[in-house]
């Protein structure tokens, strides 16, 4: 069993241009000077993550109080994404990386232990990059449910 590469804090976050739920390119490179939050979901409109995205949507603006713009990041085609972001009232890009390409650049694609079996997939993660685009946090396996309460405890946010 191989493990994934792994980001580590420091090191500068794989750069990505993908199309968001419009099919308009949206690049890691458009946030410079900002800190971003990039957070890997395995698909749009399944209950995990529809709860992980609304939870990032209803602590939006206390984010990017603190400084933080968010990015949506799946396997998901774009039409898909579009009826996630209708659906839900979702604020923020969602960006579509159906070849999954940087998903495997970040370490957020590959083998995971699901119901007690080995799986190839999407590894729910979240990733915090700094104004410099280096990585400031690196986590993976995280839980959809309480996960945005816990990101922004380990923010300093409360």
């Amino acid at each position: 069993m191989s493990d994934p590469i792994r980001l580590t804090p420091g090191e500068p976050a794989p750069a990505f241009t993908l199309p968001d739920a419009d099919g308009k390119p949206v690049s890691l490179a458009d946030y410079a000077g900002r800190k971003v939050i990039v957070y890997v979901y395995p698909a749009a409109m399944t209950p995990g993550c529809t709860k992980q995205a609304c939870d990032f949507r209803d602590s939006l603006q206390s984010l990017a109080a603190a400084g933080y713009a968010v990015l949506g990041l799946s396997p998901d085609k774009p039409e898909k994404l579009a009826k996630f972001r209708e659906r839900d009232g979702l604020t923020f890009p969602l960006l579509s990386d159906p070849d999954k390409e940087v998903l495997r650049s970040y370490g957020a694609f590959g083998e995971k232990t699901m119901y007690g079996k080995t799986v190839t997939g999407v590894i729910r993660s979240t990733f915090v990059v700094d104004e410099q685009g280096k990585v400031e946090l690196a986590q993976y396996n995280v839980r959809a449910t309480g996960h945005v309460a816990k990101l922004r405890r380990d923010l300093g946010l409360g």
